[in-house]
């Protein structure tokens, strides 16, 4: 079986890339490393040493015997090359991760809105249209964001995808079946619900096979394959734009930096490890859509936490300080979060969940690379309008215990 891996140099799309690879499938990576050229922009670098392409490329033959082909590309902008990649490589599927994955960055201000529009939207166009211009059966597994669903409280369990509702007619009521009502809350968020009109839209005017994968917020460092060679590390974000919550609690925990919740914290979020993330990609390239079939949509989550309840956990878990901050987004103070995740524990997925162990994996890697941090790049500094931006002004910053990390 052969894939392409879309955005295969990033978080989730690296260890996607060798998990595959791992077991048996040729790889193809296609990126065009924009992700390190933000590093560069925020002047910020990864918490973990991340190697140049060629010689991850080249661990992972050392360690492995397994080759995986690079190709430095960027989709939405090369769309003949990638017309041409996918006729000359013929995938039997294709794994999409290269979309700008940031709502803090992509709300950063006007230009970073502009891009993150111009990057997501036109990326997914082409390689549907490119899909399409190719003439092949390819199958294309999308990673989107439970984000779309909004993170109001929506008074029923979410569904996968789909809503069964009754409509008042002239004839009487009717039910019918709907994608579930969007509720982006940042820029990025908006771009993944118009990505999956665009899916709609392509599986029922041309025949695309499509699963659409609606993924909670991905925490730890490691995989299984990440393991195996320091040149392999994953990319380990703690900053503001980048870090996802729990990754960056933990890293705040071993350095010695106050826990940082937005507001009350009474934020509820679904979560995923990473190691879950690179086997809900297989499970779901395992088992596609059939021709014909409607858009498959799974949610790609193991459990909901508030986040007030993560820091608290963290808290005394390592001793750290917890500090309520003005939240910069535009958000619900409180929600709760009950998600179906049916699919994939049918198809076999037994859950990561949030075990001390693995948490205190993920500190060991803070603790281990604590000098690469730049404590400045800590705080949230990108707001969703001027209210926030003042309120965030106004507060103070948490100032860290030491610049070091805490002994263990």
């Amino acid at each position: 079986m052969r894939v392409l891996v879309l955005g295969g140099d990033g978080f989730c799309g690296w260890p996607t890339a060798l998990h595959l690879s791992a077991r048996g499938w040729d790889v193809c990576v296609v990126d065009n490393l924009s992700r390190r050229n933000i590093d560069n922009e925020l002047e910020i670098q990864s918490l973990t040493p991340i190697r140049t392409m060629g010689e991850r490329i080249a661990a992972w033959k050392e360690v492995s015997g397994k080759d995986i082909d690079f190709v430095n590309m960027t989709v939405g902008k090369e769309f003949d090359r990638l017309v041409a990649l996918i006729k000359d490589f013929k995938p039997d599927s294709v794994v999409h991760f290269a979309e700008q994955r940031a709502a803090p960055y992509s709300m950063k201000s006007a230009r970073h809105k502009l891009y993150t529009v111009d990057n997501n939207l036109n990326a997914t166009n082409h390689l549907l249209a490119a899909i399409v211009e190719s003439g092949l059966d390819v199958h294309l597994a999308h990673l989107g964001t439970m984000g779309v669903y909004g993170y109001t409280t929506a008074g029923l369990r979410i569904p996968e995808g789909y809503l069964k509702v009754t409509v008042d007619t002239d004839f009487g009521p009717a039910e019918q079946e709907i994608l579930f009502p969007p509720n982006p809350g940042s820029i990025y968020h908006m771009t993944k619900t118009q990505d999956a009109l665009l899916f709609q839209f392509y599986a029922k005017n041309d025949g695309v096979r499509i699963t659409d994968l609606h993924q909670g917020i991905v925490w730890g460092a490691q995989t299984e394959e990440t393991r195996l060679d320091e040149r392999l590390i994953n990319r380990f974000d703690y900053d503001g734009d980048y870090g996802t919550v729990l990754n960056r609690f933990l890293m705040q925990a071993a350095v010695g930096y106050p826990l940082t919740v937005h507001g009350s914290g009474g934020q509820t979020r679904a979560f995923i490890h990473i190691q879950d993330t690179v086997r809900c990609v297989e499970l779901a390239l395992n088992n596609p859509p059939k021709a014909g079939d409607r858009v498959k949509i799974l949610n790609q989550m193991t459990e909901s936490r508030r986040v007030r309840d993560l820091a608290a956990m963290i808290g005394r878990m390592t001793g750290a300080e917890v500090h309520n901050v003005p939240n910069p987004r535009q958000e619900a103070d409180e929600n709760e979060l009950v998600v179906a995740n049916d699919q994939f524990r049918e198809l076999g997925l037994k859950p990561i969940t949030l075990a001390e162990g693995l948490m205190a994996d993920v500190t060991d890697i803070a603790r281990r690379y604590a000098d690469r941090a730049d404590l400045s790049k800590v705080a949230c500094v990108s707001t969703w309008n001027s209210k926030r931006a003042e309120a965030v002004k106004a507060a103070p910053v948490p100032a860290p215990e030491t610049p070091h990390a805490r002994s263990a």
